[in-house]
């Protein structure tokens, strides 16, 4: 373990810059869902010692939210640093991230920035906006971490579910509500409310709270109501949007066996609609830790018929470094159908051209 810097002139990681500046931190992705990363597997990833765990669209997309022990508030970056094919950290890049950060803040990172120093931090390439219902979710979390009070609306949307309002009086309840809601899922009772609620709660709230639940895994009552929920409602086109949220709600726990049964059953169908596909891809990557689902979802997806599709979901599931040897594993099976076959020879044909 190195020693804490001195100065500013030998920092090369952002843990030390934070660590120098004696401020607390926390590290997220949020790239694919909302995932917390230690500050020991952070450390290691800038240090090239680890490849990136979430990789999306070949970046790291990270959000660090750092305080003074007597802040009220959060100070927050968001992160967008680009991957080599190992999945590692570009180093080039993270330290001129470091560089701007000195040359707007110095060392003392809460402080108010001035208007050409704000001028500076914005034109930060390495700068994301992150979705608004992601802002939503990560201020929820971090609001629960740090035990601090949710938002005036979370009263106003437990109201809503607890069924003390009428289902279509949903007007009223803002996203952050709903997300400070879904951070607080595990609370018991809230779990017995979304329970009892979910058949009956509009989908104009239903969708934006499976968004939230993604990032959150679920108690075992709540898992059971929502797949069972999915397989009643009708599957038709209209419906999609509905069945496509009710499985990223399930994504962080879709390593529970209840789960992965339901998935299971999902893959023998082969014909799974374009939307599905991607979000088992996308967020419900852990699922793929066994070959065999692995193959029977890569089956799912050649049946699509879209070779760019394939090609995309390949190319995403390969760069995720838990996933990577089960993906070669599969492009090598013997038991892989011709259809798979073939979109890997035109995968890898396209991509000599």
């Amino acid at each position: 373990m190195s020693e804490t810097p001195t100065s500013p002139s030998n920092i090369t990681t952002i843990s030390e810059l934070l660590s120098l500046s004696s401020s607390q931190y926390r590290v997220y992705d949020l790239g694919r869902r909302i995932d917390k990363i230690s500050k020991e597997q952070f450390n290691k990833i800038e240090l090239n010692q680890l490849p990136y765990p979430y990789p999306s669209q070949g970046h790291a997309f990270i959000a660090i939210a750092f305080w003074q022990i007597q802040a009220s508030q959060p100070f927050l970056w968001f992160l967008k640093l680009p991957l080599d094919e190992r999945g590692l950290i570009n180093q080039a890049a993270l330290s001129h991230f470091i560089a701007i950060i000195i040359e707007a803040l110095g060392t003392n990172l809460t402080v108010d920035p001035s208007e050409k120093q704000e001028e500076l931090l914005k034109g930060n390439p390495y700068h994301f906006t992150p979705a608004q219902y992601k802002l939503a979710s990560l201020n929820s979390k971090i609001k629960l971490e740090l035990k601090q009070p949710a938002s005036e609306y979370f009263q106003l949307c437990h109201q809503y579910l607890s069924g003390n309002l009428t289902w279509d009086n949903w007007h009223k309840i803002p996203v952050q509500g709903i997300c400070d809601f879904a951070a607080k899922i595990n609370d018991k009772s809230n779990t017995t409310t979304l329970v009892s609620a979910l058949p009956h709660i509009a989908n104009e709230v239903l969708l934006p709270l499976c968004s939230a639940l993604e990032n959150e895994v679920l108690p075992l009552i709540l898992i059971d109501a929502i797949i069972k929920y999915y397989k009643n409602v009708p599957d038709d086109k209209n419906q999609l949007p509905t069945h496509s949220h009710l499985l990223r709600a399930l994504s962080a726990s879709c390593q529970h066996p209840h789960i992965i049964d339901f998935v299971k059953q999902l893959l023998k169908n082969k014909k799974l609609p374009t939307e599905i596909l991607i979000i088992l891809s996308g967020r419900c990557w852990q699922l793929w830790q066994e070959p065999e689902m692995l193959m029977d979802y890569l089956e799912c997806v050649v049946q699509a018929s879209d070779q760019p599709l394939f090609s995309a979901i390949f190319k995403d599931l390969v760069a995720i470094p838990t996933i990577r040897p089960n993906v070669f594993q599969c492009m090598r099976a013997p038991q892989r159908s011709n259809e798979l076959a073939q979109a890997i020879g035109m995968l890898f044909s396209t991509d000599k051209e």
